[in-house]
């Protein structure tokens, strides 16, 4: 599992790191808005620790700015203003959760393990593109209501790329989410799965949505 923590206090962002990084997650860290923003419309995360007071572009219009970019990854808030105005504000601007500071780091792990578990029940819905559509569950792909046959591996890269259109994955990203249970996969294999996805969707017209993005890697892109 792949955390962003955006917090302007060294000292708490160091401790909340190590707290995370010791129950197993990989994290990444900004210390102010725009950076930590800059980082969650580039990559994908499975949670947002987000602080709402932020040098730069605060938690609110942080939150805002990625749900208006359709990006759907739940966001916990850390905060220290408990007024009920402010987390009405932080919710409605598209927060999943708010913790205010001073918090326990018990409450802080079952939160965020809370908001993760919920979202993962929420993957099970059909995925479309067009004609295109992919369901999770029967893990079965369509075109104009046609079975598409593709492997297990093609199926997770497709997968991939429809829930986090337009984000840039690179080949060690795609490693990680589509070959999560697997060790020592070389970053070429990569390459060669996209290709057979490619090979798979062109037929239908739906290669060229998977685009190479010189020097960092694919993304999905829906024009």
């Amino acid at each position: 599992m792949k955390i962003l923590i955006v917090e302007d206090n060294r000292d708490l962002l160091t401790s909340v790191v190590k707290l995370l990084q010791k129950e197993g997650y990989t994290v990444d860290s900004a210390t102010n808005g725009d950076d930590g923003l800059d980082m969650a419309l580039e990559r994908r995360y499975d949670c947002i620790i987000l602080d709402v007071m932020l040098p730069g572009t605060d938690g609110f219009e942080f939150v805002q700015t990625l749900r208006e970019c359709e990006i759907d990854t739940p966001v916990l808030m850390l905060t220290a203003l408990d007024a009920v105005d402010d987390k009405i504000k932080g919710l409605s601007s598209g927060a999943d959760d708010y913790l205010t500071k001073p918090f326990d780091f018990r409450e802080l792990l079952a939160r965020l393990k809370s908001l993760i578990r919920r979202n993962n029940m929420t993957r099970g819905e059909e995925l479309s593109f067009k004609d295109l559509k992919l369901n999770s569950r029967s893990r079965q792909v369509t075109v104009k209501g046609k079975e598409l046959k593709l492997s297990r591996r093609e199926f997770d890269l497709l997968e991939l790329f429809l829930r986090n259109p337009e984000i840039t994955f690179s080949r060690d990203e795609i490693i990680e989410r589509a070959w999560e249970n697997e060790k020592e996969i070389r970053s070429n294999v990569v390459d060669v799965y996209v290709l057979y996805l490619r090979n798979k969707l062109k037929p239908h017209g739906y290669d060229r949505h998977i685009e190479t993005v010189p020097g960092l890697g694919y993304r999905f892109h829906r024009e």
